[in-house]
Formats: C-alpha cells, sequence, structure tokens
C-alpha cells in the first residue's frame, strides 16, 4: 500500500483496521480445494463423447486401409495373370512373324493397316534340289522332322545376319533386308551374302549328321540374291493381311534359285555390283523375265573374298565308295593329324590303283 491508501484505510468507517502502514499487502486470497475425480467424471463428458467419437473414426480408418490393401493385392493378382497370359499369347504370336515386325507392332512403332511403300531390298530365296523325289523316299514324319530341322537352323542363321524371314514356302524360303530395318542398300546385300554363305556351309553339316542317321541323299539348296525396288508393307483384308513384299524382282530372285547349282549360290547384277568385293563370280547366259524390261545377266558364285574367304570351309565330297567330310571349324589339332595321316593313305591306295601293273604280255 501507498501513503493515499494508508489515509484512506486508516480514516475509511467501513475499514476493519486502523493501523495500516506504507508497504502493507492487503486483497490477496489463498483457497484450496480437495475434491476425488471419480465423483467429476461427468464433468467432462463432451470430452470423453470425442475420444470415443475419435477412437471409432480410427478404427474405421483402418479396417478400409486393410480393405483398400487386399483389394489392390486383389487386382494386382488378377493384373499378373492377364499379363502372364498376355505375354504367353504373344510369345505364340511372335512364332508367326519376323521378330523385327512382332517388334515394331508391340513397341507400337508399325500400325496394323493395309499400308505400303516402295523400298529398294536385296530379295534372297532358297530351295532344295529334289525336294519332291527326297518326300517320295521318306516317310511323312522323317520328311516333316527333317524339314523343320532344316528352317530351324536357316531362321536361326537368318536372324543373326538381320534379314526379315517373308515365309516358308514348301521347302523354299523368302527372305528379304532393307525393311523394317536397313544398314543402306550395301550393307544390306553384303549381309544377305554373308548369310547365304552360312546357311550353305550349316545345309553341308547337316547332311553329314543326317547321313549318319541313315538319310541316304539328304538336302542340297540352291539360292538366288536379286537387289531392286519391291513394294513392302500389309497386304490383304481389314481382317487378315501379311507383310510382305510384291514386286517383279522378288520374283527373279526365285528365278535365280532356279539356274544356281545345287549347293551354289546365283547373283543378279545389281546385286554383284554391290558384294563384288566379297565374292569372285563368272557371268551366265542372260535371262529375260516378265515384268524386267531389261536382259537380266546372272552370276554364278565361285569363290570368296575379303572377309568372306577368311572363314573357315566346310569340304564334303559322297559317292559310290567315297565319303568325305570337313569341317574346319569343328576339328582340332589332333584331329588334323589323323585326317593327314588318313588322307595320304587314301592317296597312296588311289595311286596304286591308277598306277598301270607290268605283265609278261604286256600292260594290264
Amino acid at each position: 500500500m501507498g501513503q493515499v491508501c494508508v489515509s484512506c484505510h486508516n480514516s475509511h468507517p467501513d475499514s476493519p483496521k486502523r493501523d495500516w502502514k506504507v508497504g502493507d499487502v492487503r486483497g490477496i486470497q489463498e483457497i484450496s480445494v480437495y475434491q476425488p475425480i471419480a465423483a467429476n467424471v461427468l464433468s467432462f463428458k463432451y470430452l470423453l463423447l470425442y475420444f470415443a467419437l475419435a477412437a471409432a473414426a480410427g478404427v474405421t480408418f483402418i479396417l478400409l486401409q486393410r480393405l483398400q490393401a487386399a483389394l489392390i493385392q486383389g487386382m494386382n493378382r488378377e493384373l499378373a495373370e492377364a499379363n502372364d497370359f498376355l505375354a504367353a499369347i504373344s510369345m505364340k504370336i511372335a512364332k508367326y512373324l519376323s521378330p523385327q515386325v512382332y517388334k515394331g507392332i508391340f513397341s507400337g512403332q508399325k500400325d496394323v493397316a493395309i499400308a505400303t511403300e516402295r523400298k529398294k531390298l536385296t530379295i534372297f530365296f532358297s530351295d532344295i534340289k529334289d525336294f519332291t523325289a527326297i518326300s517320295e523316299r521318306l516317310q511323312p514324319e522323317d520328311l516333316t522332322a527333317l524339314l523343320n530341322e532344316y528352317f530351324t537352323e536357316m531362321s536361326a542363321i537368318a536372324l543373326k545376319h538381320g534379314g526379315t524371314i517373308d515365309k516358308f514356302i514348301g521347302d523354299a524360303i523368302l527372305v528379304f533386308f532393307g525393311d523394317p530395318e536397313t544398314k543402306g542398300v550395301k550393307e544390306d546385300a553384303k549381309a544377305c551374302l554373308s548369310m547365304a554363305v552360312e546357311m550353305q556351309r550349316r545345309v553341308q553339316q547337316l547332311n553329314n549328321v543326317w547321313r549318319q542317321r541313315g538319310v541316304e541323299e539328304p538336302f542340297q539348296a540352291r539360292i538366288g540374291i536379286n537387289t531392286g525396288f519391291c513394294n513392302v508393307g500389309n497386304f490383304g483384308s481389314d481382317d487378315r493381311m501379311d507383310y510382305t513384299i510384291i514386286g517383279a524382282e522378288a520374283n527373279l530372285a526365285a528365278r535365280l534359285q532356279a539356274i544356281a547349282e545345287p549347293g551354289g549360290i546365283c547373283l543378279s547384277y545389281e546385286t554383284y555390283a554391290l558384294v563384288g568385293d566379297l565374292v569372285r563370280a563368272r557371268p551366265l547366259p542372260a535371262i529375260k523375265m516378265k515384268g524386267i524390261s531389261r536382259e537380266v545377266v546372272p552370276y554364278a558364285v565361285e569363290g570368296l573374298l575379303g572377309d568372306l574367304a577368311q572363314r573357315s570351309l566346310v569340304i564334303s565330297e559322297h559317292s559310290t565308295g567315297l565319303e568325305l567330310f570337313f569341317d574346319l571349324d569343328a576339328i582340332d589339332d589332333e584331329g588334323i593329324e589323323r585326317a593327314k595321316r588318313r588322307l595320304a593313305e587314301a592317296l597312296l591306295a588311289l595311286t596304286a590303283r591308277q598306277t598301270p601293273r607290268i605283265s609278261p604280255t604286256g600292260v594290264s
């Protein structure tokens, strides 16, 4: 209290005392209440109701989360099953399409619609010599197994070199280079020639295997290669279409195959001009074809040059009394020495047989 407060309280008629001094404290009161909580729980009823509602909301949220998680897991499981099914279907469909076409369709690069374009392609056509006669000598089951093995091996080589497998026509194979992927006309032609050389080499290897199985006269393939402009793309109807090539240049490849030697490769001049640094070839008599106004000069491949000449050779000769087969890729050093000894023995035996024998009456 200050001086004014002391003077007022000491003189006020209602003041309880008259001896206030400056500095006294007046008006402070301390109150303590002791009461058990249990008796006043209901005083917090609204707060308890809030807590109950919050707990119910939390439980509901957890249940909804679990329900949603179970639903998502079920959807993921169904989606995985659907993806597996589609993957299996797509792999089956891939068996009917060239890998380049399959990749283009499923990646969205190519539209599944009737559409073609004109491109310069290198076309490969091969056929098996005397296949009809072979089919008459073999049982259908054996012939089917033999032909499927042949197609499998040839397809692997075509894909290795980047060729687009168009179709199998009986025992014939049609492959083209330059669509849907191309490295340029010259490189496409070289890739096609490399493929053809490797195919002929592989056929010789397969023939040796097939002879050991009892096939007397296995396959001899003839190959024709031509380079020219063709229409390539989807041909057919809205319900059924085929990705293929059409044009006289494709027919010319088939014609070149027909005039090739068994086990040989025949090129058109256009192709020979592109791959001349890889092969040695001799011109054949000019031919004419319907749909092609110019005369076509075929070239029969007689030898390999450059990179192709550096590849190991397969030497094969089979006739009555003669079975000769060399695969220089497969033979090892020990096999080479054995082959030298056997060949030396064979050469001596052949020389002795051809040497005239002298009798008392003259040469016999």
